[in-house]
């Protein structure tokens, strides 16, 4: 690249997804060819029960660029990626699910404006998702621009780019599917900037999706609730 970004980390969540994570870090390692002069590769194994370990580890072996990270046990998307996040060593950090669900050399889409902006955010221009998870998405969406005044078009696509400086500034404490919200409302606090992008999407492949579990739904009201006050006692 040239520019004053000559790494990156790429951060993938993953829960159960042993039929996903090994083509996952070889579509990363393809789609970063050529654009980095460095690359790191951040598996963050929430717990799984299935071979997720088993099989990161087999991958670990010869490559030093990746670094896996294993939870005990399941502690809930917004922990997994905070691991990874925090962790994160290189000039950008780079998010997404290790589902399969977007195509990976769309992250040049962002790093063309990550000059401009402290976060380049992807939308999920026609989400292939099932009808119940867009209209969930869609209600959620709207009740955080109620709540917290969000105005961002998909706030959980799970496609992102920051420049990894800010996070020795933000703090993010959501352990479950509040994270992506809490993300936005306390860069917005710090004054950060950001531009949304469209990128592509795509049918889940293999696995199951777990978004739309109840548990899941319930935490993340709670959490809603709970970052909403912390705002407004910072102000």
């Amino acid at each position: 690249m040239h520019n004053k970004f000559n790494s990156i980390s790429i951060v993938l969540p993953a829960f159960n997804e042993a039929r996903n994570v090994e083509t996952s870090v070889t579509m990363v390692r393809d789609a970063m060819a050529g654009l980095f002069e460095e690359i790191e590769i951040i598996v963050v194994d929430d717990g799984s029960t299935d071979d997720t370990a088993g099989i990161l580890a087999t991958l670990r072996r010869g490559h030093n660029d990746l670094l896996i990270i294993r939870h005990a046990e399941n502690r809930g998307y917004g922990a997994a990626l905070c691991s990874g996040l925090f962790s994160a060593k290189k000039d950008l950090v780079f998010f997404t699910d290790a589902d399969r669900q977007f195509d990976l050399r769309e992250v040049r889409r962002l790093v063309a404006w990550i000059h401009d902006y402290d976060l380049v955010v992807g939308y999920r221009k026609n989400r292939a998702d099932p009808w119940h998870r867009r209209f969930n998405a869609r209600g959620w969406n709207l009740l955080v621009r109620l709540i917290l005044g969000l105005q961002v078009e998909d706030i959980d696509c799970a496609f992102k780019l920051f420049r990894r400086e800010i996070f020795d500034r933000i703090e993010l404490v959501s352990a479950g599917a509040m994270i992506n919200t809490e993300l936005f409302a306390r860069a917005r606090q710090l004054g950060l900037r950001f531009k949304e992008v469209p990128v592509s999407h795509y049918p889940r492949a293999a696995g199951k999706q777990s978004g739309a579990n109840p548990k899941v739904v319930l935490t993340a009201f709670g959490e809603l609730i709970r970052i909403r006050r912390c705002l407004r006692r910072l102000r």
